[in-house]
């Protein structure tokens, strides 16, 4: 009854390893941005600005490139065509705005696709609520 159990216990922690690595994000911790420090960047004009790029349907901050939801084949397409130009080593800043990142349906691919693209350099813009709370409400910029 004994090994019955262990062998139980072992299968179950198995399993919770294999389907917590299926559902592990495609970006590290230390690859979340902050709003405040890409605020920061983008009005400081001295700085050396990274492309950033709204790969979602929500509204566009200053200075980023618009690809539209990338949950959509024409546009992960025209997201992969920006991306081809780009030098592997350039700051590139994604984000969508949508909703909780974690829930998006536009970050896991965009962010997949530099991971596949091996650029070096490149971060997920953190807005865990959305880009109305965690950007727009704060004042950061936006285009007029």
């Amino acid at each position: 009854m004994i090994k019955l159990r262990l062998f139980l216990s072992l299968c179950g922690m198995f399993v919770l390893t294999v389907a917590s690595a299926q559902n592990a994000e495609p970006w590290k911790p230390e690859q979340l941005l902050s709003p405040d420090s890409l605020s920061a960047v983008i009005n400081n004009p001295s700085a050396s600005q990274p492309l950033i790029i709204n790969i979602g349907p929500a509204g566009l901050i200053k200075s980023a490139v618009e690809i539209g939801p990338v949950n959509k084949k024409e546009n992960l397409k025209k997201l992969s065509d920006l991306l081809s130009k780009e030098n592997k080593d350039r700051i590139v800043v994604v984000y969508c705005g949508c909703c909780p990142y974690k829930n998006c349906p536009n970050i896991h691919p965009a962010f997949s696709l530099l991971n596949s693209l091996k650029f070096t350099n490149y971060k997920l813009l953190d807005l865990p609520h959305n880009l109305k709370v965690d950007w727009i409400d704060h004042g950061y910029p936006m285009n007029k």
